[in-house]
């Protein structure tokens, strides 16, 4: 559960970044050797589905290696590898994680909508260090601006703002919207429709697209503020306040009262 809801969903900007850097390799390279290793741990208990993983991942590009999973060791831990008080420091950022989207959906604001301000209360000096040193992890998990670490927790001060507790772990969430927050949250619901069309139309995943889009003033207002973002998001290379060109794949929106008429075509 951890590689999957965790490490790939954390690494997803590393692994479709444009760039072949070191660090987009090594990503992929430790993505690689989870599931290589996934293989040989699962092969007693479901030795077809594990033999097909094997061949896939191994076999497939290292012709000179084993040709069955079942003809190599079985894995053995390094332990001199393993960083406790790093794996330590993840454990807490995900329970923190955990917990503050725990406090959104109990003042039921969804992940998309940006927030201002998750307070985080832990007992621990080195939890303290750990949550500044690891902050913008949580601060994209909770889709929040700031990460303020506090000796208590402004209750009194105010009563409608969620919280969430496990263990010495509690976290506090600034449930006000301004307007800019607004904005940005409708931006993220632009992409979020903007990609279902991309697969609703039949684009492979590497398509360059372009936008076509219709809407009140507030729709173009938000289309121009975050165009980078939009682009970025969806590998469109241009968004056209225009009525979508024949034989662009449409759908029609309302969004926060707000109707809204986008239309995609693949670039070239």
């Amino acid at each position: 559960a951890d590689l999957s809801n965790w490490y790939v969903r954390r690494s997803r900007r590393r692994f479709w970044k444009s760039e072949n850097d070191t660090d987009k390799l090594a990503a992929y390279t430790t993505l690689y050797q989870c599931l290589v290793t996934l293989s040989k741990l699962l092969a007693p208990f479901i030795p077809f589905v594990a033999e097909e993983m094997y061949r896939n991942l191994v076999c497939s590009v290292s012709p000179d290696q084993p040709e069955s999973v079942h003809l190599v060791d079985f894995p053995v831990a390094d332990t001199d590898k393993i960083d406790r008080h790093l794996a330590d420091d993840i454990r807490l950022i995900m329970r923190v994680s955990s917990l503050g989207r725990a406090a959104r959906s109990e003042a039921g604001i969804k992940v998309r909508q940006p927030l201002s301000r998750l307070l985080i209360k832990v007992a621990s000096e080195r939890h303290k260090q750990a949550l500044k040193h690891l902050a913008p992890q949580v601060l994209e998990e909770v889709n929040v601006k700031v990460l303020d670490v506090v000796d208590d927790m402004p209750v009194a001060k105010h009563k409608d703002w969620p919280l969430a507790s496990e263990g010495d772990v509690m976290v506090m969430l600034d449930t006000d919207i301004t307007p800019e927050l607004a904005a940005e949250g409708m931006a993220r619901e632009v992409v979020r429709r903007l990609q279902m069309m991309r697969r609703s139309a039949g684009f492979e995943i590497v398509d360059h697209i372009i936008v076509y889009y219709q809407g009140d003033e507030y729709i173009k207002h938000v289309m121009a503020d975050f165009a980078d973002y939009i682009r970025q998001e969806t590998l469109s290379e241009r968004l056209i306040d225009e009525v979508p060109e024949k034989g662009a794949y449409t759908e029609s929106f309302k969004l926060e009262g707000h109707e809204l008429l986008l239309g995609v075509k693949k670039q070239g």
